[in-house]
Parts: C-alpha cells; structure tokens; sequence
C-alpha cells in the first residue's frame, strides 16, 4: 500500500472512530432519563421498602425474604436495561461486520472502485440507522418500566 493509500485509510478510520463516538454519546443521552429512574426512583423506591421490612416483631427469615421481595423491581429494571443495551449492541456489530466483509471482500477481487469511501458510507449508514432506532428503544423502555412523561 502507499503512503497516499495508507494516509486516506488512517483519515477513514479516524472519521469512522468520530462516527462511533457521536452513537455513544447520542445513546447516553437519549436514554439518560431512563438511567436515571432505574438509579433513584427505582432505587429511592427499593430503599423505603428494605426500611419498611425491618420491624422487630418479624423474624430474621421474614424480613430476609421482604427485603429480596423489595429488590425485584430494581433488579428486573436494569436487567431490562442491560438486556436492550446489549441487543442494540449486538445488531449495531452485525451490521459493522457485514460493512468489514464487503471490504474485505472487495479487495479479494481486487475491485475496482473506491472501497474505502463504500465501506465508510456502508458504516455511516449503519450508525445513522441505528441512531434512528434510540428513540424507539427508549420509548419501550419508558413503556416497560411504567414511566410517564411529566
């Protein structure tokens, strides 16, 4: 490869890098509020649950078996959350991993053509389309953890 090839590769890379860091930061803040009600009203709620549960007229066992009943929420909650992080994660790889293999695969056939600039638009698209799917995601979510818009 020359150093011209080398050097539009390493800017290709630093734009896709650039692309990948806007996805994170726009699902941080699309899903904050999200995040914030599992970690305190969620939490908030967990607390004066556990509080309620130790009563001295109940045995150990009893307020053992309220305070894991006080956790379920919070704990369900984050999974949840974890679990939709996860599978938008996973997609967003597949979907990066079919834009690698055109690449790779482009240049097995020595194609002619810019595959550089069609692996980067491959990506870009990739990542818009699931920036695209943020507000969805958190919308379901709203949905299954009860929140209301205020």
């Amino acid at each position: 490869m020359d150093r011209i090839a080398a050097a539009e590769e390493r800017i290709v890379w630093e734009r896709l890098r650039g692309k990948l860091n806007e996805v994170n930061a726009t699902a941080q803040a699309e899903l904050s509020g999200v995040q914030d009600h599992v970690a305190f009203n969620l939490q908030k709620a967990y607390f004066k649950c556990a509080y309620e549960c130790f009563d001295r007229s109940r045995r150990q066992e009893e307020i053992s078996n309220c305070v894991e009943h006080c956790t379920v929420p919070v704990v369900s909650a984050q999974q949840l959350f974890e679990n939709e992080m996860a599978k938008l994660q996973e997609r967003l790889n597949r979907s990066l991993t079919v834009c690698q293999d055109k690449l790779e695969a482009g240049k097995l056939q020595a194609a002619k053509g810019n595959l550089l600039k069609d692996f980067e638009s491959c990506v870009e698209r990739t990542i818009d389309e699931h920036i695209k799917l943020l507000p969805h995601l958190k919308n379901r979510l709203k949905s299954s953890l009860g929140m209301v818009d205020s």
